[in-house]
């Protein structure tokens, strides 16, 4: 009754009945690395990853998968190694040759290879100007670095760690199933030594064993010149430790870069508004307005510029990141009115009106209690 419960093995592959060889063997990979023990720890993803490999141990075979085809689950007799003929005689021997195939050796093997360090992010802050002209920069960083007292050994000094008596130091146990068709072995990673084939009797009182301990690090990065508020940057080697000698991460540093009270950016050209009065833009001018590199610009206003005009000075804008040259300084033309024009401004801006035909009525400030009886009518 079990046998006829188990999914149909096409369907655990998602694969047609007709699918060829290297289809099976890519839906196989895709899979196997999706419900691997070791990169899925969600219920049910062993069980699923048995599964998976039971199918295909079936399928890939030819006169296996003629045998299922033609009586289907009845064929493998309660199991993948329950067909006619063992997995020996077939060529294979056992889930080891699956995972060598795929994942570059057995369970246990694979646990105790070098693996890379994780990937560690932290922000750093620059003010306007040194993201604009880049900097040098110093800064600290915690991470885990090998036990200052053990040295990544895990042991205390004096002692070392001691074979693992349960898998003889191989970091596997290889278990043997046999049947009247044949024998199959399964390749696990040692639980007593983890994979290490080593077994710590003594822990490193510094680290508690685990070999590693927080310490802060001291890290120089060179800031280039024109990079922007959310830019990121790699520091490859400088993120977490690897594990068994492997190499270590890379350190993404996230950049914020802070406002200027004058400048703003777009993209590799600097924004900047001058504030022009009525004489200036009705008679014409030539202003000094101020730039990024702290050197003033003369700029040439010409008679009749309006509010929203723009002037555009070469070169004076942010470094190009890749690349040579700037960007440019665009200069914006805000004209102003007087708030609070003096009684000469007022008598100047009178005759100002009456030579240009216009008659003005000017509204005198009379003050909280003079508007209060205008309100009160």
């Amino acid at each position: 009754m079990a046998t006829e419960q188990k999914q149909d093995y096409y369907d655990v592959l998602s694969v047609a009945r007709g699918a060829s060889a290297e289809e099976m063997k890519k839906a196989f990979r895709r899979l196997a690395m999706q419900f691997h023990p070791d990169r899925n720890q969600e219920a049910g993803a062993e069980a699923r990853f048995k599964e998976v490999n039971e199918a295909y141990e079936v399928l890939s075979d030819p006169e296996k998968r003629a045998l299922y085809d033609r009586f289907g689950h009845a064929a493998t007799q309660g199991g993948a190694d329950g067909f006619a003929r063992g997995f020996e005689g077939f060529g294979f021997g056992g889930l080891g040759d699956i995972f060598d195939a795929f994942f570059g050796g057995a369970q246990g093997r694979t646990q105790r290879g070098p693996a890379r360090g994780a990937d560690a992010r932290r922000s750093m802050t620059l003010t306007f100007s040194e993201a604009v002209f880049g900097v040098d920069k110093e800064f600290d960083i915690q991470s885990a670095e090998l036990c200052s007292v053990c040295n990544g050994l895990r042991a205390e000094p004096g002692t070392e760690p001691e074979r693992c008596a349960q898998c003889g130091g191989s970091g596997e146990v290889r278990r043997a199933q046999q049947s009247i068709f044949g024998q199959f072995v399964n390749v696990a990673m040692c639980d007593k030594c983890r994979g290490e084939g080593r077994v710590v009797t003594h822990p490193c009182k510094n680290c508690r064993g685990i070999g590693r301990e927080k310490r802060k690090r001291r890290l120089s990065v060179k800031i280039p010149a024109g990079v922007d508020d959310g830019s990121q940057m790699r520091l490859t080697g400088e993120g977490e430790l690897g594990n068994h000698g492997g190499p270590r991460g890379n350190l993404y540093l996230q950049l914020n870069v802070k406002p200027h009270e004058v400048f703003r950016r777009d993209e590799d050209d600097l924004i900047l508004d001058l504030d022009l009065n009525f004489a200036q833009v009705g008679l014409g001018d030539e202003v000094d307005v101020p730039t990024i590199d702290g050197e003033p610009h003369s700029l040439r206003i010409p008679a009749g510029t309006q509010t929203g005009e723009t002037f555009v000075v070469r070169g004076k804008g942010v470094p190009h990141l890749r690349g040579g040259g700037r960007g440019d300084m665009i200069v914006h033309a805000i004209v102003t009115t007087l708030a609070n024009p003096t009684k000469e401004q007022k008598e100047l801006l009178k005759q100002l009106a009456a030579s240009m035909g216009t008659t003005v009525k000017p509204q005198e400030d009379r003050g909280i209690m003079g508007k209060l009886k205008d309100a009160l009518g």
